[in-house]
């Protein structure tokens, strides 16, 4: 299956996720509290705080900083308790966006989330207007020059649900969202190193933005991203700035 260019636009991200470190560590603390609340601190029985912790280990988080916050999640330790919010809307010419959010006062943050779609060109929707547009899922990267024949054949083989080409001849390996972490690490074990993984929200069409319309869809899911209760932006515009 053929797919867009992904490769440029995955290193950008990574830079600018590189570059605001300490805002990223606030979301993984976030993200590892609420994965230990819901389903207890032991991450072999957790898949979604054994992904946290993965990503906050990648990140070069402490091993401290991360105890403390299953922990924390878990019971052991008091802590701030937090709600997991989605808002939908739109972006430039109608695209997508969908916005992930962990919050401790459900009124500001829907206020923030609110005046940041509208100053930048956006319109906050209703729940479920533009769900339909996005699937949950993993999704692992592999860079161009990677082998396709043998990169498909392993993965189809450790489960997962479809091995897309993509126009700059890097490749995407999609999984179920709960399948994610075993399939990566199979992967892993048969020797394909992957440049990016994660569980999210991707979009089943993507919309190309250039020029003016691109800068503004960047300025606007720039401007959410800032928002310290937000945990992940997911829009199905695809700009050359992204």
């Amino acid at each position: 299956m053929a797919g867009h260019s992904k490769w440029a636009n995955i290193k950008h991200r990574k830079a600018a996720t590189d570059a605001k470190r300490g805002k990223i560590f606030t979301r993984l603390i976030k993200e590892i509290t609420v994965a230990a609340r819901l389903s207890g601190g032991d991450a072999g029985a957790n898949p979604r705080l054994r992904l946290a912790i993965d990503k906050a280990m990648a990140n070069n988080m402490p091993k401290d900083t991360i105890e403390r916050a299953t922990k924390r999640g878990a019971g052991e330790l008091d802590g701030v308790n937090y709600e997991e919010i989605r808002y939908e809307g739109y972006g430039i010419n109608g695209a997508a966006v969908m916005v992930d959010c962990m919050t401790d006062n459900r009124t500001r943050t829907v206020a923030d989330i609110r005046h940041a779609f509208s100053k930048y060109g956006g319109n906050l929707g209703t729940d479920g207007s533009v769900a339909f547009l996005f699937r949950h899922c993993g999704q692992i990267l592999f860079p161009p020059g990677t082998d396709q024949d043998q990169l498909m054949e392993a993965a189809l083989d450790a489960g997962a649900d479809d091995v897309i080409t993509n126009d700059d001849d890097s490749i995407e390996v999609v999984t179920g969202p709960y399948d994610f972490v075993v399939v990566r690490d199979r992967l892993a074990a048969a020797g394909f190193k992957a440049e990016f993984g994660e569980v999210l929200m991707k979009p089943v069409t993507e919309v190309m933005m250039t020029g003016e319309d691109a800068l503004k869809m960047q300025k606007l899911v720039d401007a959410i991203e800032a928002l310290d209760d937000v945990q992940e932006v997911y829009t199905t515009a695809s700009t050359d700035e992204t």
